[in-house]
């Protein structure tokens, strides 16, 4: 019998040879009956939990097959987030109020996703304005892969003066005088970014714990029930992992996670994957936690950058060899892979590397990915299909749109990246963010550009060949996503015999318009039979998380995304912890980002930017 039924829900099964329900049941983490109700409750007993879903739209959970959780939930709750506010004049005066109840020598830290376009004002917001409102508090403002901006007590704080170098492809902007005005820009590495961001004050163990729980439940607020983790700068395995390892020890794990390994220093790419080889086998875990493989990072030289205010950078002539060598190891070990390129001169370069691997070493139906491609030709798709790889893509155009289009033209920005042209040669494609320095973790962002050919800004880039329909669009962020994690036949699909995961919708996704999607959130989360989040009538079914800490924890007072104004954001989370919700607002408790968590030598040319420039790199 069933310990979960779910009834008048209009589900949303993605299954081809039943695409619709009106309930579902629930035993042992796996659904065991879906269709008719009637038929359905004959799998309920005395012990059943019977869930009515008022009409409710429900869809497979969305799973994330590109972003960085595990780092990101670190330091969560120490982040301001200005995702999805929708005026500069609300982001200031979320700083203003945050700057007033951080205390020394803690920072402020805004850390990415978010654009100037979405902002009524299209701008950012002026060092001078920074400065007025902060003049003893250090804060830290992350735009993209672009720029930081710095006020004075932040330069302060990490030691930028005059005798301050730039660092390699980074630029400290500086006065007439010489000292630094507070503006750091990637030119084209975004290097100088991340150190600096290094250099910030982190969170104890059981704070970590405590944030990674709360962003955890972030984004299952939004509906994400899995993610694919890719690494990072500074994640060192397994060191870093230790957070994450804890809460599913626990059984405190939310999101199901398969994890790839990021190698950290350039020179030593194949001594980490030679070690960690011996150290894990391919997919090694359990459903909730499980090791994916190698990458996003390879090795450094094959990794392009995409900061679309500079020009494409070249990379090096070495790249060939060093990348061969540990695609060679890793293919002899059966492990799957994962590379970030963005651009198709690198991707070309690449492919030549697997094309010669897979000669001597066939890839024989081991899954690798190529992440990013926002500018990939019919070529390269051709090939990769050739080789039997798949494409992770995420927003990041809905975020920078307007600057591609500014270097390149319109034209060029129509089929970037070329999402539909993928879908149509047969590839594997999966759906994420690449939260959340560039983008927002909020997967309805990605749906929202994906289904309109939009940016945040409200320019349209792509036309109908580009555009997917919005089952389509669903279809990738599930059942599409779980390729990459070699689990399409156990998850992203609401039929027999697949985990029970999915989430009951503020508004049908279906029928609202437009710009609603942007705003639609999950009501109830289910994760393997589990209710992991729950808002309104749905509220108390989920555990109640403890209060974010520490007490000025951003987190606390703004919640992560915010979906409309900073005044309704504010009245929703609110009443999120008193668990009174009406129409359907999302529980604003939580939200995301990854700093850091190493001590940084800013004092000193060599210890800052020689030790930090490889583990640095943009992801």
């Amino acid at each position: 019998m069933a310990n979960l039924i779910i009834r008048n829900a209009r589900i949303t099964t993605l299954d081809p040879r039943q695409p619709s329900a009106n309930a579902l049941a629930v035993a042992n983490g796996v659904i065991v009956a879906i269709g008719d109700e009637a038929k359905v409750m004959e799998k309920a007993d005395a012990r059943t939990q019977v869930i009515d879903a008022g009409g409710r739209r429900v869809i497979p959970g969305l799973n994330d097959s590109h972003t960085h959780l595990i780092r990101g939930g670190l330091n969560y709750n120490l982040e301001l987030r200005w995702d999805g506010v929708s005026s500069l004049a609300d982001a200031l005066a979320m700083l203003k109020a945050q700057v007033a109840r951080t205390p020394a020598p803690q920072w402020v830290r805004v850390v990415g996703g978010f654009t100037e376009h979405q902002f009524v004002e299209k701008r950012l917001p002026t060092l001078e304005e920074i400065n007025t409102i902060a003049p003893d508090t250090p804060v830290f403002i992350l735009h993209l892969y672009d720029r930081a901006l710095l006020n004075g007590a932040a330069l302060r704080a990490v030691g930028y003066g005059k005798d301050t170098p730039n660092p390699p492809g980074g630029e400290i902007q500086r006065d007439a005088n010489g000292n630094p005005t507070g503006l750091l820009l990637a030119k084209p590495n975004a290097l100088i970014l991340y150190a600096t961001l290094a250099a910030g004050p982190t969170l104890p163990l059981e704070y970590q714990i405590n944030s990674t729980r709360h962003f955890m439940r972030e984004l299952n607020r939004l509906g994400i029930t899995s993610v694919i983790d890719a690494g990072g700068g500074f994640q060192n395995y397994p060191e870093d992992y230790a957070v994450i390892q804890n809460l599913h020890s626990q059984n405190e794990l939310t999101v199901r996670i398969a994890y790839n390994l990021f190698t950290q220093k350039k020179g030593g790419e194949l001594a980490d994957f030679d070690r960690w080889t011996k150290m894990l086998k391919p997919r090694q875990g359990d459903d909730m936690l499980r090791h994916n493989g190698a990458g996003e990072m390879l090795v450094f030289s094959a990794a392009d950058f995409e900061d679309f205010r500079e020009p494409r950078p070249e990379l090096p002539a070495g790249l060939e060899g060093e990348l061969e060598d540990v695609v060679r190891l890793l293919a002899q070990n059966r492990w799957p892979f994962r590379i970030h390129s963005t651009y198709d001169e690198s991707i070309s370069r690449i492919l030549d590397v697997y094309e010669k691997v897979n000669r001597d070493v066939p890839f024989d139906g081991l899954h690798w990915i190529v992440d990013h491609a926002e500018t990939i030709t019919d070529r390269n798709i051709d090939r990769i299909k050739a080789l039997g790889g798949g494409i992770a893509v995420q927003h990041r155009m809905a975020y920078q749109g307007e600057y591609f289009v500014e270097r390149y033209g319109a034209r060029a920005a129509e089929h970037t990246p070329p999402v539909r042209r993928m879908l149509e040669a047969g590839l594997p494609v999966g759906m994420g963010t690449d939260a959340t320095r560039v983008a927002s973790y909020n997967p309805w962002v990605a749906l929202y550009w994906l289904t309109t050919g939009k940016t945040l800004g409200g320019l349209r880039i792509y036309g109908e060949n580009n555009q997917l329909e919005r089952e389509q669009a669903l279809r990738q962020w599930t059942h599409g996503s779980a390729w990459f994690s070699n689990e399409e036949d156990s998850k992203g699909v609401l039929k027999v015999g697949q985990f029970a995961d999915f989430a009951v919708l503020s508004a049908d996704y279906f029928n609202v318009e437009d710009e609603a999607i942007k705003d639609i959130t999950s009501l109830m989360t289910v994760v393997g039979g589990r209710v992991v989040h729950g808002d309104g009538e749905f509220g108390p079914l989920a555990p109640q998380l403890p209060e974010p800490m520490p007490d000025w924890s951003p987190v606390r007072h703004y919640g992560g995304y915010q979906g409309a104004t900073l005044t309704q954001a504010s009245a929703a989370f609110a009443a999120a912890h008193r668990h009174s919700h009406e129409h359907g607002q999302g529980c604003k408790v939580h939200n995301h980002v990854h700093a850091a968590h190493h001590a940084a030598p800013t004092s000193e040319f060599q210890g800052f930017w020689g030790a930090l420039g490889c583990s640095c790199f943009a992801f």
